[in-house]
């Protein structure tokens, strides 16, 4: 997949998609669900109802692409109720494709404070001598 990064137009199918689909069943869910030609070039992502796969659907000079990817852990989209589609820019894309969805945070983990606990453990110079 090599495009030119300002020009490429990226869709997104706001709802969850049968993997099994191949390029003509893509294709046909991109004319009356999206509205948009997949004759055009760009690019439309389709992703499995549990969200670890991935497909993206497009148009070179010579017939129709479809690129996939799994994840081994994770999902691309955690929350289908706040998907909807659209178009997205070639960074989010980008962000999507690495598993990170923009606006979703997390809390990282924190150790409890250990200031009130004793340290359990001697120093070295005692424990050795």
């Amino acid at each position: 997949m090599f495009f030119a990064e300002g020009q490429i137009r990226v869709f997104l199918y706001g709802q969850p998609t049968d993997m099994r689909r191949s390029f003509d069943g893509l294709q046909a869910l991109t004319r009356p669900a999206m509205g948009h030609d997949p004759l055009d070039g760009s690019l439309y992502v389709f992703v499995s109802r549990r969200g670890a796969q991935m497909r993206v659907l497009y148009f070179d000079r010579s017939g129709f692409c479809v690129w996939g990817k799994r994840l081994e852990t994770g999902r691309f989209i955690s929350d289908w109720s706040r998907v909807h589609a659209g178009e997205m820019n070639w960074t989010q894309l980008k962000l999507l494709l690495e598993g990170i969805e923009p606006g979703r945070q997390r809390k990282r983990y924190q150790h409890p404070q250990m200031a009130n606990k004793p340290c359990i453990y001697a120093p070295l110079s005692t424990a050795m001598g």
